[in-house]
């Protein structure tokens, strides 16, 4: 386990402690006296991965999780579906404002067309100062009908 990553590691160890704890309980609800070695031994285990979780801990310290994802787990729910559910809220929000950006540049081909016939020569002043031509307005204009 010494060339995986820290992460890894932390993750080996807690699944293992995690395991070890389910046995424990299972082995005191219903305890017999001749359990007791092994209930020591899955104890000693526990501490052993306690220890290493804590030695684990300052090369994990830089990592940040947020809240919500707690917030998962304690409502039961995988904290994989957080992921999903902000990928899901960021491709509606980028639907939303991509809908605003084309009805933007609708608006603004559609402006220039209605400035360009009412104001023809200063449009033409103000093309080229911009250094667009007539027909990359009208190309533009084009599609909005």
């Amino acid at each position: 386990m010494s060339g995986s990553l820290p992460l890894e590691q932390l993750e080996n160890t807690l699944e293992r402690a995690i395991e070890n704890v389910r046995q424990v309980r299972i082995v005191v609800s219903d305890f017999q006296p001749q359990g007791q070695p092994g209930l020591n031994q899955k104890l000693q285990q526990i501490v052993r991965d306690l220890a290493e979780i804590d030695k684990l801990r300052p090369s994990v310290a830089d990592i940040q999780v947020p809240l919500e994802v707690f917030e998962y787990i304690d409502a039961g729910r995988n904290p994989q579906l957080y992921t999903k559910d902000c990928m899901e809220k960021a491709h509606c929000k980028n639907e939303e404002v991509k809908g605003k950006i084309d009805a933007y540049r609708m608006f603004k081909a559609r402006l220039l067309v209605e400035l360009s016939a009412v104001f023809p020569n200063e449009m033409k002043f103000y093309r080229a100062a911009r250094g667009d031509d007539a027909r990359t307005a009208a190309g533009a204009a084009a599609g909005i009908q």
